[in-house]
């Protein structure tokens, strides 16, 4: 569990071992306490780290995450954004986020609002159901609130913090990034059984325990 809020960058150095992808990444703040088998989100997607070293740690990459993530089309000297997983007892300063990537969403603009930046991230339609005005979307790894919402994508304003401490400021449109949706949101939907054919809770249901 991560809350969206980037401890750091690091840069990425690649190894291709046939069909295994293993990322070292060059780190100093999230290593601090870093332990093999130990998840860290990378640009918003879970990973495990193999191997830690003093100025950074090793990951794989699986098949299922070079296909819904946006890590398999990472260079050498690439940066990521890095944040270690929410302890008990920590402050929840951004959102609850799992490191499990929905979909790649595309950016389509980035323009200026005074020393801020609003950037607009189109997403399948299956997608756009879960972006709310005002609510939460995590975007590379960022926690980010949603300003704007569209038929087919949504905005989100870009503080000069944010643009300096992670990769969306240096993100330009036609970028794919990962997104990843508000989880309340997708277990409401699955409670309430919608777009899939299933009962879930009915009108009869809450009204018998007093919410309808």
């Amino acid at each position: 569990m991560f809350t969206g809020l980037v401890e750091e960058m690091g840069r990425v150095e690649i190894v291709r071992r046939g069909r295994i992808v293993e990322l070292f990444i060059s780190a100093s703040k999230v290593v601090e306490d870093l332990r093999v088998g130990d998840s860290i989100a990378v640009n918003g997607a879970c990973l495990t780290a193999t191997r830690v070293e003093p100025n950074g740690f090793w990951a794989e990459l699986s098949p299922e995450t070079i296909s819904r993530t946006t890590l398999g089309q990472l260079r050498p000297g690439d940066p990521v954004n890095l944040e270690r997983p929410l302890r008990l007892g920590d402050r929840l300063g951004g959102h609850l986020v799992l490191g499990h990537v929905d979909e790649v969403g595309v950016i389509l603009g980035m323009r200026e609002m005074g020393g801020s930046k609003v950037m607009s991230v189109r997403v399948s339609p299956q997608g756009m159901r879960y972006i709310v005005e005002k609510g939460s979307v995590c975007v590379d790894g960022v926690s980010l609130t949603v300003a704007a919402v569209g038929e087919s994508s949504f905005e989100v304003a870009l503080i000069p913090h944010t643009l300096a401490v992670t990769t969306l400021g240096l993100r330009k449109p036609g970028d794919e990034v990962n997104v990843e949706f508000d989880i309340i949101g997708k277990y409401v939907e699955r409670l309430l059984g919608r777009g899939r054919g299933e009962e879930g809770i009915t009108v009869e249901f809450l009204r018998e325990h007093g919410f309808a």
